[in-house]
């Protein structure tokens, strides 16, 4: 079990964020999460989570806007994106070159892998 880890998690798939959510809290994550990443900006914390996680395709404004906006307000924020299209990212990531964050989590995922995965952009 992990103890205070905070995570944000954007995802405009309500189905994706239950899970995810449900998964990490059962876990011992605490999890703020959105499916509205324009409600997800208005209501960040600055120096308050430990990992965000973005899924990279949503609508009114993509992963990479939304972690620039992001930055803006918290530029040590630590970030992973998600996504089943890894194409896209690919040309995002080519789009968004400043985008310094590299961990990108294929979806479908398991709990169980997640969690791997962000132990280890935490660690």
């Amino acid at each position: 079990m992990v103890n205070n880890i905070k995570i944000l998690l954007v995802d405009d798939d309500p189905d994706i964020v239950l899970t995810f959510k449900t998964g990490l809290e059962s876990n011992g994550f605490e999890v703020d999460s959105y499916n509205d990443p324009l409600l997800a900006l208005k209501n960040f914390k600055a120096n308050f989570y430990d990992l965000l996680l973005i899924d990279v395709r949503m609508p009114d404004i993509t992963g990479f806007e939304f972690y620039q906006e992001i930055n803006k307000i918290d530029n040590k924020a630590k970030v992973c994106f998600i996504t089943a299209f890894e194409v896209y990212y690919r040309a995002l990531l080519e789009e968004f070159a400043d985008v310094e964050q590299k961990c990108f989590i294929q979806k479908p995922i398991s709990i169980d892998e997640l969690i791997k995965r962000i132990q280890k952009e935490l660690n």
